[in-house]
């Protein structure tokens, strides 16, 4: 009996050890391409990696859209949302605190804790990785060289070689920069407003919205300048370019948002090779439509 029990076992341990150098299933009623770790090729297809790596590619920006998820439009340097919540951002010039002696980091900790301590509001951080962008130093080094007549050739020479070295840096490899910025938030009650019309309503609204953020963040520049930390309120042309680095991540290494300001891409009308009484013309046609469509609201809304 023992001797028939080890024949049967070093017979499925020789099968074993077969069907696996031979890559077949062990259990022989089990296809091959059902085998757990063995996936069925595709024919046409290489093998390797299947992603590129190309850096223009976009990731969408979730947690960006999670800040503002229902934002109405940017009016008067605000986001605003369609709840009449109004949000205000400022940008934070960082301090060095790593190079700073330990009685000065205490300092700064302790102006940051008093700041914090003396909110009764609630605040958010938001910090945003960016390509690092040399254009305006390189642009600044081109103007002194094109206009400074009297330069000596060697200086000439030695800003060009500094031109070359600063945009050979900056392709070599990805590099990037942090951008601080506070969020203030605040809801407007429009139970507390009194007011004749919608028009009206409306602009009690902004102006309500407005002083009370404006308010915060000179609070917070007020505190934070103890502290070498800058804080600087955006204005909506501010906001509007963190919102396009904040969707195009790669795409704005190339595509700055300057040179799309500078191009009056951004414009609501042309003003390229148009004469002065032109342009006021044609904006006074888009006030006039702006009013005629208002008075039509108003209408709509005193007839209901």
């Amino acid at each position: 009996m023992k001797d028939i029990l080890f024949l049967v076992t070093m017979g499925l341990i020789v099968y074993v050890v077969a069907r696996i150098i031979l890559k077949e299933p062990i259990l022989p009623w089990v296809k091959k391409n059902e085998v757990k770790g063995i996936q069925p090729t595709v024919k046409g297809k290489k093998k390797g990696k299947t992603n590129t790596g190309n850096p223009l590619d976009e990731i969408e920006a979730v947690p960006f859209r999670e800040l503002f998820p229902h934002v109405y439009k940017i009016e008067n340097h605000m986001i605003r949302h369609n709840d009449n919540t109004f949000t205000m951002m400022a940008e934070v010039e960082p301090v060095n605190y790593f190079l700073l002696d330990q009685e000065e980091q205490e300092g700064i900790d302790a102006t940051y804790e008093t700041w914090l301590s003396q909110l009764n509001y609630s605040i958010r951080i938001y910090t945003q990785n960016r390509f690092v962008d040399l254009t305006s130093p390189i642009k600044e080094i081109q103007k002194v060289m094109e206009h400074d007549v009297e330069l000596h050739p060697l200086a000439f020479q030695f800003g060009q070689n500094m031109i070359n070295d600063l945009i050979n840096w900056q392709n070599e490899q990805p590099r990037y920069e942090t951008k601080t910025f506070l969020l203030f938030d605040y809801m407007v009650d429009t139970k507390e407003i009194k007011a004749d019309d919608s028009e009206e309503m409306e602009a009690k609204i902004i102006d309500k919205a407005f002083s009370e953020l404006n308010r915060r963040i000179n609070t917070a520049k007020g505190q934070l300048r103890k502290a070498d930390m800058n804080v600087h309120m955006l204005a909506t042309d501010g906001i509007s370019e963190v919102l396009y680095y904040g969707f195009n991540r790669r795409k704005a290494k190339k595509n700055h948002y300057r040179d799309i300001e500078d191009q009056e891409q951004l414009a609501l009308y042309t003003t390229a090779d148009q004469t002065p009484s032109k342009i006021m013309r044609v904006k006074g046609e888009i006030e006039d439509a702006h009013r005629d469509i208002q008075q039509e609201e108003s209408k709509q809304e005193q007839a209901i």
